[in-house]
């Protein structure tokens, strides 16, 4: 049986919910990004018990189609960000299309209608936190992180970035670095 579970974006949400699955006493077989598949049917009362339990970590059980297909349409965004560096080979509305078999204005008039803003808008703001995420581990120049997500130019990261989030890179970079101490001002 296919459990479709809400926030399961990451490879520490999957060990969370396999983890508190087998504490409950079931057996998942698959744990993917949204997607778990379980030994055996269950019953609507395990599901609620299973839902309940979840909900503890930030999850969700979802039960109807058109809110398992917004959060495939984000679970492939954010692993597209996440571990494959935003890198695409198509467009975004092309590979969304590929992958869930379903018309892009289909899921964009969905994602918009549940979700209240672009799947753009998603993705951009999905790419602008491993900007930040990338700045603060303060490993790579801004010309090596916009090649990294495949942005056209430092010029384009750096105004994507000012309008999602007000700031420069650098000015956040900045601010980042005051509101560190060493050790030794501690």
């Amino acid at each position: 049986m296919k459990l479709h579970i809400r926030n399961m974006v990451c490879n520490r949400c999957k060990m969370v919910v396999q983890s508190e699955l087998e504490t409950l006493g079931f057996k998942p077989l698959v744990v993917e990004m949204g997607e778990v598949t379980l030994d055996r049917e269950i019953s609507d009362g395990e599901k609620g018990k299973i839902n309940e339990h979840l909900q503890q970590f930030g999850f969700a059980l979802i039960d109807d189609k058109k809110s398992q297909l917004i959060e495939k349409v984000k679970t492939l965004i954010v692993g597209l960000v996440q571990q494959h560096n935003g890198e695409l080979k198509t467009n975004l509305s092309d590979y969304l299309s590929l992958k869930l078999r379903h018309d892009y204005s289909t899921l964009t008039s969905l994602f918009s209608e549940v979700e209240g803003t672009t799947i753009e808008k998603y993705f951009i703001a999905q790419r602008i936190e491993k900007v930040k995420e990338l700045l603060v581990y303060d490993e790579m120049t801004l010309s090596e992180i916009a090649y990294m997500l495949n942005y056209s130019s430092v010029a384009h990261l750096s105004n994507q970035f000012k309008k999602v989030t007000g700031l420069t890179p650098s000015h956040f970079k900045h601010i980042r670095d005051e509101k560190r101490k060493s050790l030794d001002e501690v």
